[in-house]
């Protein structure tokens, strides 16, 4: 269930929150109150296209933030399914838009517009013009009828999905496997070529890994022994080493020191040098006589590796990736060597998953049309009450085995006759927006016990609709509104007198600026709002009281 909306320096938008309750949620203002703004921002917080030009002029960023409380297991499940964070039962969701990016999070965790999307999907159904218009579409038919089938229907679906899968697999096989003998040679000569190259290296999994270790633990012990053995050399008593010419500078001192005594105590300080130096030489050489190094071993490994790395820069990543090319390669030759019962074995196989996938259609065409006569009766029962008194509804379904795919074969329409005596004709071709709305709101009553999602918000559900009509539509959603959590925009007052809930949008203007308010009316303020809904600015006596009896008359529907 939405539970709070939040919103910061959004278009009109100063800041403002509202908690929704349980039922139905009416929305009501004014012609320029902002109305839309409120819908607006809430298909913002759910991933909906971010511009700069909704931030309030004068603000740094806009920000909006819903609440949901979530208490359906199948809603949790998928949540978590998705990796987010679901705080005791509670989900935050936050957009904020800036100049020149926007930034998404839940529970204070970022993530992307498109998860908001997908998350969406799962906590909130809403539907204004556009998603009224998508009913024209006969995929979003299909996707209906499907939704009112349920469970049965959706596990043939999944099987279905799977083998069709592997159906569509092994259409794509026989496609690129159809070649002529000459290119099936080449092809063969290359596999054999390969197969033999990576099995005269017997790679073992795993040893590419063992052997570059290998070789960087040798290759660093050969570096500190080349480095000890030139510091060795350096610092020794040979040739130019350091320890000669510390000795030859102290003969040449030692020389002349009689003369001066000053030069006696640069003599001891050559003397303490030297004898540092021979304790690091005797270091040095037991340090290096300790190390380890095996030239030939080193070799060996270096050539292994150079062959492995080789091997890995023609058939994969790693050895794993190797032996399965070799795999793939021995399956080419394989294949080729007895071309003509490879084909007719793949051609069987394929025969044999397309007549599993045409048996499962055959089921769930037969389910869909048991469904489809169900609910072609209860909308016709549910056009009546809203209005559609003589109406005729159906939903034709024609299997055509050449439209096979993962959702069956099955194209389906539905159909819709407006007046007596007038033949069923597409939606397209009969309903109006207003129709098309009455429509959504009767196919949606029925998919409601179905539905995991608790909230649905309704935008322009009452165009082109009035007086019988709208009263009619006003108690359809009454009844829906007791299994869900409804927010409608109105301004019909049959529509809002339904409310359980009743908000008020409001634009004023404060400091030059315009500001939009949205509050909670109480129950006298509600009738007040309704009375301006039904006389306009001036309130009379007259339209108080028809707002009181809307009302009660709304509370008697209940």
């Amino acid at each position: 269930m939405l539970q709070s909306l939040h919103v910061k320096n959004l278009a009109l938008i100063d800041e403002t929150e509202v908690t929704f309750g349980g039922g139905l949620n009416i929305l009501t203002g004014e012609t320029g109150a902002g109305k839309s703004i409120i819908i607006g921002s809430i298909n913002l917080a759910l991933g909906a296209k971010a511009d700069r030009d909704m931030i309030r002029s004068g603000a740094e960023y806009a920000l909006v933030e819903l609440v949901f409380t979530v208490e359906d297991p199948a809603q949790i499940k998928a949540i978590q399914d998705m990796d987010l964070p679901l705080e005791d039962g509670q989900l935050i969701l936050q957009r904020k838009i800036m100049e020149n990016r926007s930034q998404c999070k839940v529970c204070g965790e970022t993530v992307t517009a498109k998860q908001l999307r997908q998350l969406s999907e799962i906590l909130i159904d809403i539907h204004g013009q556009h998603e009224h218009q998508s009913l024209l579409k006969e995929t979003k038919q299909l996707e209906i009828l499907d939704a009112y089938a349920g469970s049965g229907l959706t596990e043939k679906k999944e099987r279905l999905r799977e083998i069709f899968r592997q159906y569509r697999d092994k259409c794509r096989e026989l496609s690129e496997n159809e070649t002529d003998e000459e290119t099936r040679k080449k092809e063969c000569s290359l596999a054999e070529f390969e197969c033999r190259e990576i099995g005269e290296a017997a790679p073992v999994p795993g040893e590419d890994v063992e052997v570059e270790r290998a070789y960087q633990r040798m290759n660093n012990a050969r570096k500190i022994e080349e480095a000890a053995l030139t510091a060795h050399a350096l610092c020794g008593y040979e040739n130019s080493g350091a320890g000669s010419v510390i000795a030859r500078a102290i003969k040449e001192i030692r020389s002349v020191s009689a003369y001066d005594e000053t030069l006696k105590e640069y003599e001891k300080q050559l003397l303490d040098i030297d004898s540092l130096l021979n304790d690091y030489n005797r270091g040095m050489a037991e340090y290096l006589s300790g190390l380890e190094f095996d030239a030939g071993q080193f070799e060996e490994t270096e050539t292994r590796l150079n062959l492995l790395n080789r091997l890995k820069s023609k058939y994969g990543n790693t050895v794993e990736e190797i032996l399965a090319y070799k795999d793939r390669a021995l399956e080419t030759i394989e294949k080729y060597q007895d071309y003509d019962a490879y084909r007719a074995a793949l051609e069987e196989e394929t025969a044999a998953l397309r007549k599993e996938a045409l048996a499962l259609c055959e089921e769930i065409s037969g389910l869909r049309k048991e469904n489809a006569h169900m609910l072609s009766e209860n909308m016709r029962e549910a056009l009546s009450d809203l209005n559609f008194e003589q109406a005729v509804f159906e939903i034709r379904v024609e299997a055509d085995e050449e439209k096979l795919s993962e959702n069956g074969f099955d194209e389906v329409r539905f159909l819709i006759s407006t007046n007596p005596g007038e033949p069923v004709r597409e939606l397209s071709q009969v309903a109006s927006g207003g129709e098309l709305s009455r429509i959504m709101l009767a196919l949606k009553t029925h998919l409601a016990d179905k539905d995991e999602i608790e909230t649905l918000i309704f935008d322009e559900i009452d165009t082109g609709i009035s007086g019988r009509t709208a009263w009619k539509v006003s108690e359809k959603m009454g009844i829906l509104g007791k299994g869900h959590q409804l927010i409608c925009i109105t301004h019909l007052p049959q529509i809002a007198a339904m409310a359980d809930t009743h908000f008020v949008i409001e634009k004023q203007v404060e400091d030059n600026r315009s500001i939009t308010r949205i509050r909670e009316l109480g129950k006298k303020e509600s009738v007040e709002e309704l009375a301006r809904m039904l006389g306009g600015d001036v309130i009379t006596e007259s339209a108080l009281k028809n707002a009181e009896e809307m009302k009660e008359l709304a509370a008697k529907t209940k």
